[in-house]
Order: C-alpha cells, then sequence, then structure tokens
C-alpha cells in the first residue's frame, strides 16, 4: 500500500499545493477500499462509498492545515475522518428510507427481490451485532484486515500496532466471535 511520506504530509499541511495533490492522490483509494468496506456498493441513504470516500477527501483537506504531527502515522488521521463520515452516511441512511427511480422501468428489476433483500439485511444485523459485542480496537482490525485486505502491518501503522500485536488481536477477535457463535453459524444463519 503507497502511504504518504510524512516529509510529504509536512508540506502540504504547509499549504504546498503539489504536496497536497500527492497526498490526496496516494490516499483516495485506500479511503475508497475502507468506505467500500464498511458501506458496500449501494452505500448509505443514495450515497455511495464512492460519495462517503470523496467526502473524507475533502474533509482531509480541509483538516490538512491543523495537522500537526503527534508521533501516530498520517493513516490513522485518515482513517479517524473516514470513521466519522462513514458513521453520519448511517445515520442519515437509518434516517431516510425512500427509493427514488428516475423512471418506471418496462421489465421485471433483475436485482434481488424484497424477501432475499429481507434475508441479507437480516444476516447482516446479526453479524453486526456479533461485530459490537467485540472492542473498538478488534472490530477495526477486523474490517481493516479481512474486508480492506490490509496486511497486519500496514493495519499497525494505522492503528500504532505492531504488526505482530494485530495478528494476535484478530486472533483474539475471531476466537471471541467462534465462542459467541458457537460450534457453527446456525445461530448466525437461522
Amino acid at each position: 500500500m503507497d502511504t504518504p511520506d510524512p516529509d510529504v504530509v509536512r508540506r502540504a499541511a504547509g499549504g504546498d499545493p503539489a504536496a497536497v495533490t500527492q497526498v490526496l492522490t496516494q490516499i483516495r483509494p485506500i479511503v475508497v477500499r475502507y468506505c467500500l468496506a464498511r458501506l458496500g456498493r449501494a452505500g448509505a441513504a443514495g450515497a455511495t462509498a464512492e460519495d462517503v470516500a470523496q467526502e473524507v477527501c475533502v474533509a482531509v483537506l480541509r483538516a490538512l492545515p491543523r495537522f500537526t504531527d503527534q508521533g501516530r502515522p498520517f493513516l490513522a488521521f485518515v482513517y479517524g475522518i473516514a470513521a466519522r463520515k462513514v458513521a453520519d452516511a448511517c445515520r442519515a441512511a437509518s434516517r431516510d428510507r425512500t427509493e427514488s427511480v428516475a423512471h418506471v422501468p418496462d421489465a421485471p428489476d433483475p436485482a434481488p427481490g424484497p424477501e432475499l433483500r429481507a434475508l441479507t439485511a437480516d444476516l447482516n444485523a446479526k453479524l453486526a451485532g456479533l461485530l459490537s459485542q467485540l472492542p473498538a480496537t478488534h472490530r477495526e482490525i477486523l474490517v481493516l484486515r479481512l474486508a480492506v485486505g490490509m496486511t497486519a502491518d500496514e493495519v499497525g501503522t494505522v492503528l500504532g500496532m505492531t504488526g505482530g500485536a494485530v495478528r494476535l488481536a484478530q486472533y483474539r477477535a475471531l476466537t471471541r466471535l467462534r465462542a459467541l457463535v458457537g460450534d457453527t453459524l446456525a445461530g448466525v444463519i437461522l
């Protein structure tokens, strides 16, 4: 994963336009992957993961002049902003239950029907309930490792941990999930 160099981040925080462009170019794919992992392709309240990622980039751009290096990786700063924007999108989705269409289609919709969507939503709610029983750090590690596809060292850089500590925390999180679910996934799937 191509992360911004600390010197480039300092220059960007100082207002260097070339450095700002370089930082945004490097973080955008990372932010898009994170938003896709947290929101899925459909997004929330009509906003796609790409829309939320764009909002994250704009927020990073606005906050960049106030960024000061406090010994934590710059990506931790970016992921903090991204987590808040994803939460905002989820809150907006919970308030807005409408689905607008530009025109009435002439043919049946090939997308999953209401029954499959209801079953998928129920499964997602059960899985979210299981994940909510984990500590926040364990949830973030599972999302970044399993959904975003980051290595343990990359996650460690973001969260200020070593790669070994990330692997150990991931093991503990998965062990806790297994204990919550039991020997099979019947409690989640049924």
